[in-house]
């Protein structure tokens, strides 16, 4: 292998990740450890996202709110199983302004406390509900071991937070958020099949009654959890006094929601798509869906197409740079994912035509000047497609089914995919599974209650299906 060449996935998939980060430009390390530097580049891929994900929040009623990064300790230790949770990976601020603090602040890992200390002083009655609200911000959860964009200190995501009249309904928005939201950005956007579940309880979100995820498998066949939606029941009302009055002239605590996804999407997006010569983007998210590279004493006319396609609303950059080589050009393209490059030469110009490759395909195609503008939207379309399919595909190919313990373990042990079995839900089967490959229930899948009539690690009747795997 030359040194300029990546590493292959199936050699080193850890390191194959973590060269094309750097090497599409995505993101850098921070000089905090644990912070990561988002390069142009990758911050236009998060954008649309972002945009992607709040356009569907805004249309399921929501709205955004913006609370402080900073909250008195105390505030955080009245709600106990969240603070458990957290507690290794909380940042606290003991010294500012020049003088110690007379009471620590710590920065959010997340902004449950924050958020219902504050809806106390805004839910009166039944008529103040439900508030449906969502929170664009940044994060510090002080993790021990850290890769750019799947797991770091701090990171920006989205956070929902609502507040409910009945349990009922709180359900019905987690399980909205999880199907509208992330299924449908994840699936119709980054083009990446989810598998939509619920967490067992060792792997539900601190002080949730229910977690509601999202699961995907990445090309290394780990799973990556994509997004969640949590019901709180009452727990975060009942600790900050949160009441109102209902219909029937009564006191009652609302019932609250959580939910969020995060720029680990970014790292799933890379690990789901990426291949042996760098990234594949599905054309909704990516920054450009087309580049134009002039070949000789072309600028002109690959200037009039990058005009022409941007009319019929693709995202274009004519790549006219005079310190950089046709080749090297062609390669950067590739490895950074744009969906389609056009190369445009003098006998390209004279015969009318152009040179078109699609990044999810070997081989091109000449397109006449005038077809453009129609067949590179189509084009896009057809790639934003096929690169779920073979998503989908990958997937499927290794979802296993086992008869046995033995051979589930054989899967999971060697890396094979995710195992779907009956479960007994006793937690001495998961963490008999867990001892033995290492994998955890990653969802218990919520199209089907159970997929076995035994348990597949201790023969009793199942009362759910569950799908293992090992995880980011």
């Amino acid at each position: 292998m030359s040194k300029n060449a990546l590493p292959r996935q199936a050699d080193d998939f850890p390191a194959w990740y973590a060269e094309i980060i750097r090497r599409a430009e995505l993101a850098e390390h921070g000089p905090v450890r644990g912070t990561m530097v988002i390069r142009p580049y990758g911050t236009a891929i998060w954008e649309l996202v972002q945009r992607a994900l709040d356009d569907r929040i805004k249309a399921t009623g929501h709205e955004n709110v913006v609370f402080p990064m900073l909250m008195p300790a105390s505030m955080l230790a009245r709600e106990a199983e969240l603070v458990e949770g957290f507690a290794p990976e909380v940042a606290v601020v003991t010294r500012a302004g020049g003088e110690e603090l007379a009471e620590p602040l710590v920065v959010r890992p997340t902004s449950e406390a924050m958020i219902w200390s504050t809806y106390a002083g805004w839910i009166q009655s039944y008529r103040d509900l439900p508030l449906l609200f969502n929170q664009w911000a940044n994060v510090v959860r002080w993790e021990l071991r850290t890769r750019l964009f799947l797991r770091t200190t701090e990171f920006l995501w989205q956070e929902g937070h609502t507040a409910h009249e009945t349990h009922a309904e709180a359900q019905r928005e987690a399980r909205r958020i999880l199907d509208d939201v992330y299924a449908d950005t994840i699936e119709g956007v980054l083009a990446i099949p989810v598998l939509r579940g619920r967490k067992s309880a060792s792997e539900r979100f601190p002080a949730a009654l229910d977690t509601l995820t999202c699961e995907v498998m990445v090309r290394d066949r780990k799973a990556l959890q994509a997004a969640t939606s949590h019901d709180f029941g009452q727990s975060f009302a009942r600790t900050y006094d949160v009441t109102f009055t209902g219909r029937d002239g009564k006191r009652a605590h609302p019932y609250a929601t959580s939910w969020g996804a995060s720029t680990r999407l970014i790292g799933g997006l890379v690990m789901a798509h990426g291949d042996d010569r760098g990234l594949r983007l599905p054309p909704a998210v990516a920054p450009y869906q087309a580049v134009i590279v002039p070949i000789g004493d072309t600028r002109s006319t690959a200037a009039a197409l990058g005009d022409e396609l941007r009319r019929e609303g693709v995202r274009v950059r004519v790549d006219d740079r005079d310190e950089v080589r046709e080749g090297a050009k062609f390669h950067e393209w590739e490895r950074k994912g744009v969906p389609v490059r056009i190369d445009v030469g003098p006998r390209d110009v004279a015969a009318g035509t152009a040179i078109v490759t699609r990044r999810d395909r070997d081989g091109h195609e000449t397109i006449a000047f005038a077809d453009l503008p129609e067949r590179i939207p189509s084009l896009l379309a057809d790639i934003q497609r096929t690169l779920f399919a073979d998503a989908l595909a990958f997937r499927d190919a290794h979802l296993f089914a086992p008869a046995t313990f033995d051979e589930a373990v054989d899967v999971l042990a060697n890396g094979g995919g995710f195992v779907r079995a009956g479960w007994c839900g006793d937690a001495a089967c998961e963490e008999r599974m867990k001892a033995a490959t290492r994998a955890t229930i990653r969802c218990l899948p919520l199209d089907a209650e159970a997929t076995a009539a035994a348990c597949i690690a201790c023969g009793r009747p199942a009362v759910a299906g569950a799908v293992w795997g090992l995880a980011y």
